[in-house]
């Protein structure tokens, strides 16, 4: 498992120190870095991230105010000069303060423990191909869910909701993260909001599929690649 981070901070020169100490850790990948914490938002909207390097005094937006506006935010390490925002950033349950000039020991240090403790959490990551189920965390419990169960999955913000032929299970996740890793032939994305399981399709038209009485649109950017693989299986069943 592999940790996905970005690095937000005004000065290049720390951006560069920083993402080239990251370089150094093989369980970590940067996926962006940016001058200012406002073109995060939209990042955090279509990208799955697990820890963010965050700087606190940044013009327009600093780093403390991004926090508090963010209603589910990743794994948070604030870097600065100014020891005085410790309390206030530990209040945000941060997950470590680091004050500049930051130092590879000390990054490492944090950068580990924060590994072994999402390490410790059964993800979809630690799969391999012979389990037939997988534990998503829900509230504060790891619940198994068997891949040949569900049903559809239907993204909600922040969460998504797993629904089973015998239970519902809503996890904080994305949905793009469930389509990398999801069977492809098992399960088919046909909406930005859906997944659906493919052998769980009753019916199918234009506009929709039926799983039971559940109707799920699919979506304009979808609809061509999804009835498209449909009709195929429908061609295969009836050869």
């Amino acid at each position: 498992m592999k940790l996905k981070c970005i690095v937000v901070d005004d000065e290049p020169l720390a951006i560069t120190i920083i993402r080239g100490y990251l370089k150094k850790i093989p369980f970590i990948e940067v996926v962006g870095t940016f001058e200012s914490a406002i073109p995060v938002y939209e990042f955090l909207k279509n990208n799955h991230v697990d820890l963010l390097f965050l700087d606190v005094e940044m013009p327009s937006l600093t780093g403390i105010d991004f926090i508090k506006s963010l209603s589910s935010p990743p794994k948070v390490i604030l870097t600065t000069a100014n020891k005085n925002y410790a309390i206030e950033g530990f209040d945000l349950n941060v997950e470590d303060y680091i004050l500049k000039p930051v130092s590879f020991d000390r990054l490492l240090k944090s950068a580990n423990r924060i590994y072994e403790n999402l390490s410790s959490e059964t993800s979809l990551e630690d799969i391999d191909d012979e389990k037939n189920y997988i534990y998503l965390k829900e509230n504060k419990k790891m619940v198994k869910v068997y891949f040949e169960n569900i049903l559809y999955l239907e993204s909600l913000k922040d969460y998504v909701k797993v629904v089973t032929s015998c239970k519902t299970v809503l996890t904080k996740q994305l949905l793009s993260y469930f389509e990398k890793e999801l069977d492809p032939n098992s399960f088919l994305r046909i909406h930005r909001s859906y997944i659906v399981a493919i052998n769980k399709i009753d019916a199918y038209s234009l506009s929709g599929v039926d799983i039971g009485e559940t109707e799920i649109p699919i979506g304009r950017k979808y609809k061509e690649s999804a009835i498209e693989v449909l009709d195929d299986l429908n061609r295969i069943e009836n050869n």
